[in-house]
């Protein structure tokens, strides 16, 4: 009897410990590269793109960790060991988030600070230049409106702000720092119609007509698909939110090669390339890692030719030959 106990209360610590692991690791990051993505089409992207080019450029063993639910909680990934390389943080996002310091909207002094202190608090490297995308909030119109009105920036919008109805995030009506009272105390004016939505229902409400203006994120695919034109922040309301691949040092450390690596990617990847690559993998339903595959067998790995991408058509959705 005392044996069984004694196995009972071994089996139940097992499950107890194994229980306060990160939902979705898979084990140690040791003696090899384990990548963080995350949940969202652009992180999963991301996570085959890293995970391809350092296939491509070194023998070390990798292996994705997916879906894990928020940027913190990759975080605490790397922090851990049970990861040691986040295929994509953001600017904005780790500044008030992992660092929890305030709001900045100097892209220059966002970057600065997340380099400084990711190295100094975490020992870990923020890739600089980093992809050359920035996937932040961004006000869109349909095309045909920003044609016929002449629709460049979200200054223009001032003009006819009592006449367009406008779908905004839930979230974003009370976000501090950059909601909707910082847009009014920043530009000036305000839109009488204002809807609140969830963000996945502001691209075909605008498509449809429900609505003419809407916030949605600068990369999403569905910009493409429903023909909208982002405007620009001209009064820089948004935060940058810069991405770039982070790395704890003591992996740097162990494989040098991945400098080279990353360097390779620096700055290969615009805001139109991101949104082109989630929109072939959300509009055509490809898997993430056949699109990163694809993308990067198309660029040769970025070894010596300039970056492209062909955007995806039906007429070559086909599988590989």
């Amino acid at each position: 009897m005392k044996y069984l106990k004694t196995s009972i209360i071994a089996v139940l610590s097992t499950i107890i410990l194994t229980a306060c692991s990160l939902p979705g690791l898979g084990g140690s990051s040791e003696n090899g590269i384990s990548i963080v993505s995350g949940s969202t089409t652009e992180r999963l992207i991301l996570g085959h793109v890293v995970e391809g080019m350092v296939n491509h450029y070194t023998d070390a063993p990798t292996n994705i960790i997916p879906n894990l639910g928020s940027s913190t909680m990759n975080h605490q990934a790397l922090e851990t060991g049970d990861a040691n390389v986040s295929a994509v943080n953001y600017t904005g996002t780790s500044l008030t988030g992992e660092l929890g310091m305030e709001a900045e909207t100097d892209p220059e002094v966002a970057l600065e600070t997340v380099i400084s202190e990711f190295d100094s608090q975490y020992d870990m490297h923020w890739y600089t230049p980093g992809y050359g995308f920035a996937n932040t909030y961004a006000f869109m119109v349909r095309r045909e409106d920003a044609e016929k009105y002449g629709l460049e920036t979200v200054s223009d919008l001032e003009e006819y702000a009592d006449e367009f109805s406008v779908g905004v995030d839930n979230t974003w009506l009370n976000r501090e720092g950059d909601g909707y009272e910082a847009f009014k105390e920043i530009y000036g004016f305000d839109f009488p119609e204002l809807y609140p939505m969830t963000i996945g229902l502001v691209y075909s409400a605008v498509s449809s007509g429900e609505v003419d203006v809407v916030l949605g994120y600068s990369t999403d695919g569905r910009i493409i698909s429903e023909d909208l034109v982002v405007l620009e922040d001209d009064k820089r309301l948004f935060p940058p939110y810069d991405g770039a691949p982070v790395v704890t040092n003591k992996v740097r450390a162990e494989y040098p090669e991945l400098d080279g690596v990353f360097a390779k990617l620096a700055n290969k990847m615009s805001d139109e390339t991101m949104q082109e690559l989630n929109f072939q993998s959300d509009q055509y339903l490809l898997e993430p890692q056949v699109v990163a595959e694809r993308f990067l067998e198309e660029n040769n790995y970025f070894e010596d030719a300039e970056p492209f991408i062909e955007p995806v058509s039906q007429d070559n959705l086909g599988g590989e030959e």
